[in-house]
């Protein structure tokens, strides 16, 4: 966007836009189809008649919404043939919440909402419903307003936030480890991984611990899910022991980083990142599922370096 700072409309615009980012990523699942999806509602936002839009926001809101649905309902072919476990492409995001309980209840809901493990939940919604419960649970639309955005009934709203709500807590139930806990276990990880520790590894992996790689089918990964403590605990022993796509053991830097609203793993080579990784925990502060990004395609948002601040705008 190249217009003047000064243009009321692109102010206008600009106020909006991370919200904009923030519901089009959790609707999709990529930045890069995100970021296209906020810049073809610039384009439709410069060529509204702004003087008969009573409120930018709603306004805004609607057209980010349905031309994510559009990009998702015209995607969702290319995911079913996916090769490989499809994952979300990571973002790094920004730090823990605040002290103010108030923030820290708001921070807790928007960083779980754009976890690796959410937005998986999210790939199994219908569009409709996936855009009903993010728009409700995650930034506290009324469903009058969901409605109009959506171009449904408000009593088809109503029941596709109650289908979608329920489906989301039957499989992906609240975490209860804090972000400091969960900090020090993925510490933890990292020194034990490095290091070959399988010992320590089994003791932070949940017997029944579930390794997803995403490779897309451009860089070798496991097609299939890994399943079971050993066997994720050896995947990740050998890391500092093997050639990581084409990268040496002597050249791989692996580092903690904010990903996805919680502690990860970034992995670099001397030119390039090479994956990153993410965990799910259960209430006892155990791994439950490990996210493993590795598509080249889906590290550029990562490798910009550019930080998403996933609250409620």
């Amino acid at each position: 966007m190249t217009h003047s700072p000064a243009d009321p409309g692109q102010q206008v615009f600009q106020q909006h836009r991370r919200l904009l980012f923030s519901v089009a990523y959790r609707l999709l699942g990529t930045a890069a189809d995100a970021e296209d999806t906020v810049q073809d509602a610039w384009i439709k936002w410069s060529a509204a008649d702004r003087s008969q839009v009573a409120d930018p926001k709603a306004y805004l809101t609607r057209i980010a919404t349905n031309l994510a649905l559009e990009r998702l309902r015209s995607t969702r072919h290319k995911r079913e043939t996916y090769v490989g476990p499809w994952l979300p492409e990571p973002i790094l995001t920004a730090a823990g919440p605040t002290t103010d309980t108030t923030d820290v209840a708001e921070t807790v809901t928007a960083t779980e909402s754009v976890s690796m493990a959410m937005l998986v939940v999210l790939e199994t919604l219908s569009p409709l419903e996936r855009a009903v419960f993010v728009l409700k649970e995650v930034f506290g639309f009324s469903h009058a307003e969901i409605a109009e955005a959506v171009e449904r009934s408000e009593a088809a709203v109503r029941q596709a936030a109650h289908r979608a709500r329920a489906h989301v807590r039957a499989r992906r139930p609240r975490f209860t480890a804090g972000h400091a806990h969960r900090r020090e276990a993925t510490e933890r990880f990292l020194a034990a991984a490095t290091g070959g520790d399988i010992n320590t590894l089994m003791e932070l992996l949940s017997p029944d611990v579930t390794l997803w790689t995403d490779g897309g089918g451009k860089v070798r990964q496991a097609l299939r899910p890994v399943v079971g403590a050993r066997t994720v605990a050896s995947w990740f022993a050998a890391i500092g022991t093997v050639t990581y796509q084409g990268v040496a053991p002597t050249e791989m830097k692996t580092e903690l980083a904010e990903i996805n609203g919680g502690p990860g793993l970034l992995f670099t080579g001397p030119d390039r990142v090479i994956a990153t990784v993410t965990f799910d925990f259960d209430p006892d502060g155990r791994i439950t599922a490990i996210h493993n990004v590795a598509n080249p395609d889906k590290l550029q948002a990562v490798t910009t370096g550019a930080t998403h601040d996933v609250g409620r705008p």
